[in-house]
């Protein structure tokens, strides 16, 4: 009856866990997999309890379904590879399941085994015990589950992390659970005398299986773990404490419920921080853990590392993956309950540095006190890469200053100095031959338009932004540019605050740029609305523009154009900058070439209308 009782709880367990998982599935790589293997174990389960259950003649129907034993393994190795993102071909996967289709076929052709009564067994009436066709099923799907337990090892020695390494080993621990305990069977297959003693354990599998792929996904079977570990505690602990009343002199059923009560009572504090213990890793803060913290978080040099540097950090002491966020824009934060924990550092209304605890909702006491500790030291932390990046922007910015004004002193003197020579050679070639002059006159324009360039790029000067049609500005430009085609969203009105004259200006240099690259192929301006900018899009069927240049192409004298000063689209660049957008080449199928100029929907700020043009 034990083994009845043990057999029907798996089953419980694998269809109510089963739907756990699919719950979760985004989380887990493989996870329907893994349902599909809980559910051949299921299958398993029914086939030999069957006859048990409606008598010999379901033992065909009882066959079949331990005939599809061999898939089960087959989806079992399926998940190991995609859990483990093991770099194994696809054609061992489908190997793997050809494998166990034939030998399905096999068993269903010739029966695996015969049900028969095996005295040892007390309680369980009818037992399979395989013939030659059934070791060849078991020895199928027993080289599945080992390939699977294999991949499981790789698995483990190319862990990316000490997290990644324990999920692991814990699911290959529950996998060596799961072949303990379904080895009490081979006792009547073996002939072995005894009592299958290991198949009482069978309700613990699938708990195991499911714990140890969840644990480090999701936060939240933690807590129900740590209430059932709690729970086993008090039931074993309450037993105990019956099993010892038999020493008292006066024998009553409400003395052994009051001896129960109180010993949990009294040790109720110490089985929740026990459990705790077992199931949340990471223990108590000392001084040295905080020290250590706040050096390795004061080494990161922007947001983006420090996030992924707390989150290494917590993640490893609380042996869980965490989210991490840090942000300065003073975004409240997030109220919503996570699955998976994790810390939102932010700035407050006041501008200092806050962390608050997301998903540590059923945490236990000591787990978000760690936390909350790891976010104090978050903030700090965050506080000195903001002041650090601040200094950083200060001095690029005194940097750029200083040679803004050199470039404009000298681009000053090259003016003055280059204009009169130029005069006098125009004066020269007055005379002669037109070709002459046509070329001379060609070099000439060339020479003045980089010095006007020159001067414009680095003089200060400042923009005044009004509400534009935007549209309207972009059909003036085209319309001496019949080349140059029109975008669908260009046909309705589209207002804007910029600077006219130096929108006219970006525009400009972005549409000769393309019309020289493209020659005679195809030219496109569009625009584009989102909800926090408008992109204007100028793109080309040209050749396209090489890797050694892509990365530089807004700095000074980088110019794809045969011929070209290199600094049209540095000044592009900075008339976005000063608009409080940016400039940028993006990819825009099926063009070569595109480039983009955002502008913000919100107006620029006074300082930045007025104020000098930044890069």
């Amino acid at each position: 009856m034990a083994i009845h009782l043990a057999l029907l709880l798996t089953l419980l367990e694998i269809l109510a866990l089963g739907s756990v998982l699919l719950l979760w599935a985004k989380q887990v790589a493989g996870a329907r997999l893994l349902v599909v293997f809980l559910l051949g174990v299921a299958t398993w389960i029914v086939g030999n309890e069957l006859p048990n259950w409606a008598g010999l003649g379901s033992v065909p129907a009882a066959m079949a379904l331990l005939s599809s034993l061999t898939f089960t393994s087959a989806a079992f190795f399926h998940f190991c590879v995609i859990f483990c993102g093991a770099p194994l071909h696809r054609h061992w996967v489908r190997a793997g399941y050809a494998m166990a289709m034939l030998v399905a076929l096999l068993s269903l052709v010739r029966s695996p085994g015969d049900f028969v009564h095996f005295p040892p067994f007390t309680g369980f009436q009818w037992v399979v015990v395989p013939n030659a066709v059934g070791w060849v099923h078991s020895l199928a799907w027993g080289i599945l589950a080992t390939a699977g337990l294999l991949v499981l090892g790789w698995g483990w020695l190319h862990a990316p992390s000490p997290l990644r390494r324990k999920q692991f080993a814990s699911i290959a621990i529950s996998c060596a659970w799961g072949l303990l305990a379904i080895s009490g069977f081979a006792f009547a297959a073996l002939g072995i005398e005894h009592y299958p003693w290991p198949v009482l354990t069978m309700p613990v599998f699938p708990l195991l299986l499911v714990y140890g792929v969840l644990r480090y996904r999701v936060f939240v079977v933690n807590v129900w773990a740590r209430r059932a570990l709690a729970s086993a505690i008090f039931i074993v602990l309450g037993l105990a404490v019956v099993s010892l009343t038999v020493l008292l002199p006066v024998e009553s059923k409400w003395l052994n419920a009051a001896a129960v009560a109180t010993a949990c009572f009294i040790l109720s504090g110490p089985v929740w921080r026990f459990a705790s213990r077992l199931v949340y890793p990471g223990g108590t803060p000392s001084a040295g853990d905080l020290r250590q913290w706040r050096s390795a978080m004061g080494q990161a040099e922007s947001m983006a590392a420090l996030e992924a540097v707390a989150a290494t950090l917590l993640s490893t002491r609380m042996g869980t993956p965490l989210q991490m966020q840090v942000q300065a824009d003073g975004a409240p934060p997030a109220t919503t309950d996570h699955s998976q924990p994790g810390l939102l550092c932010h700035k407050g209304p006041q501008g200092d540095w806050q962390t608050h605890l997301l998903g540590f909702e059923e945490a236990p006491p000591g787990q978000r006190h760690l936390a909350a500790l790891f976010g104090d030291a978050l903030a700090d932390a965050a506080a000195q890469v903001e002041l650090a990046e601040l200094a950083q922007q200060r001095e690029r910015e005194r940097q750029l200053q200083a040679r803004l004004a050199e470039l404009g002193s000298l681009a000053a003197t090259v003016a003055h100095d280059v204009r009169n020579p130029l005069n006098i050679i125009a004066m020269a070639v007055a005379m002669a031959p037109a070709e002459t002059r046509q070329e001379v006159g060609e070099q000439i324009a060339r020479i003045s338009h980089l010095t006007s360039d020159l001067l414009d790029y680095a003089k200060p000067w400042q923009i005044a932004p009004v509400a534009t049609d935007l549209h309207a500005r972009i059909q003036a430009q085209v319309r001496h540019r019949p080349e140059v085609e029109l975008g669908a969203a260009l046909q309705e009105p589209r207002m804007a605050t910029i600077d006219p004259a130096r929108f006219d200006q970006a525009l400009g240099n972005l549409l000769s740029n393309a019309c020289t690259a493209a020659g005679e192929r195809r030219v496109l301006v569009d625009t584009e609305l989102l909800p926090d900018a408008v992109l204007v899009h100028v793109c080309d069927d040209g050749p396209g523009i090489p890797a050694d240049l892509r990365e530089r192409l807004f700095e000074p004298f980088a110019s794809r154009s045969p011929g070209g000063t290199g600094l049209g689209l540095a000044i592009a660049a900075r008339i976005m900058a000063a608009h409080g957008g940016a400039a940028s080449v993006t990819e825009r199928a099926p063009w070569r070439t595109c480039f983009t100029l955002r502008f913000p929907r919100i107006a620029p700020t006074d300082s930045s209308a007025s104020g000098l043009l930044a890069p």
